[in-house]
């Protein structure tokens, strides 16, 4: 689980959306992209986000 304070600071690489974590990844609120989740430190790279 990524700590709230993070999660608050984080946007989506792509679009700069708000982002929430659901299921151990990183969804972007607005475009949708979810970004993985490894050894909880969140993978926030375009190219490693699924659709």
């Amino acid at each position: 689980m990524i700590d709230r304070a993070l999660l608050d600071i984080l946007a989506c690489p792509s679009c700069k959306g708000d982002v929430v974590e659901k299921e151990d990844k990183i969804v972007c609120q607005q475009c949708g992209l979810k970004y993985p989740i490894k050894d909880d430190i969140p993978i926030m790279l375009i190219d490693q986000a699924e659709k």
